[in-house]
C-alpha cells in the first residue's frame, strides 16, 4: 500500500503553466464565446420557450479556447456531441420518465457511448444529455427541438468565435482537423 501511494505522490509537480499570453486568449475566446451565445439568446429568444444558455457550453468554453488542440475540442466532436448526446437526452426523458437518477445515467452512460463509436466524443456532451433530463421544464418542453436549439445552435456560435479567436493569435491554430 505504501508503494501505491508513494508512486501516486509522483514528482510533486504537476503539468507546466501556459503563457500568460495564452490564458489572456483563452479568457478573450470564452468571454467571446459565451457572450455571444447570450447575446443571441437575449437577440432571438428571449421571451419564447427557448434558450440558447446550457451549462455544457461553459465546459465545452474550457476546451475550444484553452485547448484548442485537444482532439476533445475539435468541430466534429463539438457538434457532434452535443447534438448528439441531446437526442439521447431527450429520448431518455420520454422513454424513462422516472426516477430522474436512474434517467440521468442511462442518458450521460448511452450519450458516451454513442460518441465513442461515432467519433465524436467531447465531454460536455453528457453534461448536454444530463440537462436534456434533468433540466426542468422549460428544457422538457423542447422535446427533441433541443438538439438544434440551444445544443446545435450554441454550439455553432462558440465554433465560429472559436474560428475567428483562435486563429487571431500567430501562437494558435484551430481546428487540427475537421472531421
Amino acid at each position: 500500500m505504501k508503494a501505491f501511494f508513494a508512486k501516486m505522490k509522483g514528482s510533486g509537480k504537476g503539468p507546466p503553466l501556459p503563457p500568460l499570453k495564452d490564458a489572456a486568449w483563452s479568457w478573450f475566446g470564452a468571454f467571446l464565446g459565451m457572450g455571444a451565445v447570450g447575446f443571441m439568446d437575449s437577440l432571438l429568444v428571449a421571451g419564447t420557450d427557448l434558450t440558447l444558455l446550457i451549462g455544457s457550453f461553459g465546459a465545452s468554453s474550457v476546451l475550444l479556447y484553452a485547448a484548442p488542440r485537444s482532439p476533445l475540442a475539435q468541430p466534429r466532436n463539438l457538434l457532434g456531441g452535443h447534438v448528439l448526446s441531446a437526442l439521447v437526452g431527450v429520448a431518455v426523458r420520454l422513454c424513462l420518465p422516472g426516477p430522474t437518477w436512474l434517467a440521468c445515467a442511462l442518458a450521460v452512460a448511452c450519450a458516451i457511448a454513442l460518441m465513442q463509436v461515432t467519433g465524436t466524443l467531447h465531454p460536455p456532451g453528457g453534461a448536454t444529455a444530463f440537462i436534456a433530463v434533468a433540466g426542468g421544464p422549460k428544457i422538457a418542453a423542447l422535446g427533441f427541438t433541443y438538439a438544434l436549439i440551444p445544443a446545435g445552435a450554441g454550439a455553432l456560435v462558440l465554433l465560429a468565435v472559436a474560428l475567428l479567436v483562435n486563429n487571431l493569435a500567430e501562437h494558435r491554430r484551430y481546428p487540427e482537423y475537421w472531421l
